[in-house]
Formats: structure tokens, sequence, C-alpha cells
């Protein structure tokens, strides 16, 4: 049976989507907590993760969403999609953290590797420490 309230209330919804942004941006925003809930797994789990490949799609999605949402109306955007832009931000939030954490470790080893290739290239003989613990002749 065909209910004309619900029809008029899905076509005021149909209106305040396409006025505050759109479904596109909807879906925009999921694909974007997709693609933020796969990068933050992968650098949890997988060492081989290419992270170039995955900030070129997030820039892509930013694209996209900042195409849906040219010329949309922020105050109604916000209000419309806000329980969509809330668990995006507290995505992003978790997804910093990861990044945060592993570009750390990163940099751990690499000053481990750094500090084994210098012990590696030198016998001591020339190192400044060993000139300043030299006794005069």
């Amino acid at each position: 049976m065909y209910d004309m309230t619900s029809a008029a209330n899905s076509e005021k919804a149909a209106l305040a989507m396409n006025q505050h942004g759109g479904a596109s941006a909807l879906a925009i925003m999921r694909r974007i907590e997709e693609t933020i809930d796969a990068e933050t797994d992968a650098i949890r789990n997988n060492p081989g993760f290419d992270i170039k490949a995955s900030n070129a799609r997030k820039s892509r999605h930013l694209y996209e969403l900042t195409r849906a949402l040219k010329g949309a109306n922020e105050a109604g955007l916000v209000n419309a999609h806000r329980d969509a832009l809330e668990r995006l931000r507290d995505k992003l939030a978790v997804n910093e953290e990861t990044i945060r954490a592993h570009m750390s470790a990163v940099n751990d080893v690499a000053d481990l590797l750094q500090e084994a290739i210098e012990r590696a290239q030198t016998d001591g003989t020339y190192s400044e420490r060993e000139f300043g613990q030299a006794s005069p002749a």
C-alpha cells in the first residue's frame, strides 16, 4: 500500500540531501571510511603495505568529496550528515595515531641501521672519540 505521508517525507529527505551535499557526499564519506579502515588495518598488520597508493586513494576521495560538496549549504550539510562526519572524524583520529606510531617505528629502525653502518665502517682508529682519548706523544 502506498503511503502519501511516507512519500512526502522521502521527497523532503531527498530535497534536503540535495541541498546539503546530496547522497553522493554520503556515499563518498562511506568510501573514505572504508579506505581509512583498510589503511589503518594494513599499517598494523601488513609490513609490505603500499602507503603511497593508499594516499593516492585518499586524495582522490577527497577530490570527489570536494566536488560533491561544491556549493552545498555547510550548516545544512553538518546537520544532515552529522553522524557520518563524526564517525569519519573518529576514524581519521585512529588512523593518524596509527600512522604516527608506524612512522616512529620506521624512524627507530632507520636510526638503528645508521648506527650499525657507522660501526661497521670504522675500526675506531680514526674516530673523533679515539683522537680525543689518545695521549700526546
